[in-house]
């Protein structure tokens, strides 16, 4: 895990991919992030937003001229007029929205990559609030997650959350239900051969040993996700779409940075280059 941002940034730098940024509302940090991963090497930037509003602030950056850069981006996307995509500012409900219809698919998952305070790498799932809620769920993205992070060389170590300690049992309906349920998924996620242990509420410690942390659910997941992003002094990368044809990187857009997010798009563009090439 030390080495892997330095494997995703040579991989970026390699492939300088065409990464489309979704923008609403710009302003001088976000467009400077975009323009920072050009100059930087890491992939050529399209802005898909309004290019009235861009241009009040000023880019030397490609910019595709739309007022619904939500919709525009999934379908530069699917066109494969670019090879990869992040969300940037656009709305989160509706660019995901169209991408589900555009891929034919009723849910989607993402895969969170965050930095701790540390400089310690670590993935995170669910991030999304309406995701992960069932047995399910959470066990079709482990192993959807686990795939995608094995891809980057790296043994998946799955460190499973719920909402309490085991002595804990009985204090509240809901947190009992999350403890019966974090055994239960790390339980079938090994016995699918995954490297997976129920951690209970404990994250101090599946952070020491764990690389892919599973959250109860999509609000706890989202909630971390800001905690260790925006408060806890760390950082988030972005969270990837799990999927094999199309690279898209979702993001915050309360960061303002998005430097690394479209480096990490553009790695990931490279890697399923890579992965085609070799099924041919």
């Amino acid at each position: 895990m030390d080495a892997l941002l330095e494997f995703i940034e040579i991989r970026a730098l390699t492939n300088r991919a065409r990464v489309a940024m979704g923008i609403r509302d710009p302003n001088f940090k976000v467009l400077e992030s975009a323009w920072k991963a050009q100059e930087k090497g890491y992939a050529q930037v399209i802005l898909v937003g309004s290019k009235k509003e861009i241009d009040k602030i000023g880019t030397e950056l490609e910019v595709v001229d739309t007022e619904d850069p939500e919709k525009v981006l999934v379908e530069l996307l699917i066109s494969r007029k670019i090879d990869a995509a992040i969300r940037g500012t656009a709305e989160s409900s509706g660019t995901l929205a169209h991408l589900k219809e555009a891929l034919g698919k009723k849910s989607i998952c993402r895969l969170a990559l965050l930095l701790t305070a540390g400089g310690k790498p670590f993935f995170l799932a669910p991030v999304g609030i309406d995701e992960g809620n069932t047995i399910a769920d959470k066990l079709h993205m482990i192993t959807l997650g686990a795939e995608h992070i094995s891809r980057l060389g790296i043994n998946p170590v799955i460190g499973v959350l719920s909402g309490g300690r085991i002595e804990d049992i009985g204090r509240n309906i809901l947190v009992d239900r999350t403890l019966a349920d974090g055994e239960l998924v790390a339980n079938r996620a090994m016995k699918l051969g995954m490297n997976a242990k129920h951690y209970t509420i404990l994250i101090e410690d599946a952070i020491k040993e764990s690389n892919f942390i599973v959250a109860p659910d999509g609000i706890s997941g989202n909630l971390i996700f800001r905690t260790v992003a925006f408060l806890g002094g760390g950082d988030g990368l972005g969270a990837p779409v799990l999927m094999d044809d199309y690279v898209f990187v979702d993001t915050s857009r309360a960061g303002g940075h998005f430097t690394k997010a479209i480096m990490l798009a553009s790695a990931l563009s490279h890697l399923n280059k890579e992965r085609k090439k070799m099924t041919q």
